[in-house]
């Protein structure tokens, strides 16, 4: 893609691919979820599949393919369909990409105690300070993680913020998918 910068780690390669393809498709679009497999691996031995995906002229530098997987099921909460995915060994690693509302740091403090999830839901969609955000975490099996957050009101390249430690827990749900 055309806005990853190359001097990035693959993984950081391959999340900021996937937070490109995820703002083409715009906003208010279900989570989805990304096998990452080593595109050199991919090449040799699934050459039909590299050509299809458009990697046969892709330098051959080591890094990761994202392959989008089936839709997510709406009806169940993402912990609990994380929860029932195994990978095959091909697969280095897995990203997600997910839009959901956020307060600032600031608000906490405010945040009426006891709501059930619903309420708070509802109360995090009323509040004047919450800000949409999609967020796209990728994790290797060697633990190594890295996300990419944009916020709705600054919807632009430039205004991608990246970092290993953005989103923990989705890392560590995304991580638990590898476990044995």
């Amino acid at each position: 893609m055309s806005n990853t910068p190359m001097a990035a780690s693959p993984l950081t390669r391959a999340v900021l691919e996937i937070d490109e393809y995820a703002s083409g498709l715009g906003w208010d679009q279900p989570a989805r979820l990304f096998a990452l497999v080593d595109t050199a691996r991919l090449r040799a031995q699934e050459p039909g599949l590299a050509a299809q995906l458009g990697l046969q002229d892709e330098p051959e530098t080591a890094g990761l393919t994202p392959i989008e997987q089936d839709e997510i099921p709406a009806d169940k909460p993402l912990d609990e369909f994380l929860g029932t995915i195994a990978w095959p060994d091909a697969v280095v690693g897995c990203a997600l990409t997910v839009e959901r509302l956020m307060l600032p740091p600031s608000a906490e403090a405010s945040v009426p105690k006891g709501l059930s999830d619903k309420k708070l839901a509802k109360w995090v969609a009323e509040h004047p300070d919450r800000q949409e955000v999609r967020m796209t975490v990728g994790v290797l099996r060697d633990g190594t993680r890295d996300s990419a957050l944009r916020l709705r009101e600054k919807d632009a390249p430039t205004e991608v913020l990246t970092g290993a430690a953005l989103v923990p827990g989705l890392a560590e749900a995304l991580s638990a998918t590898f476990a044995d």
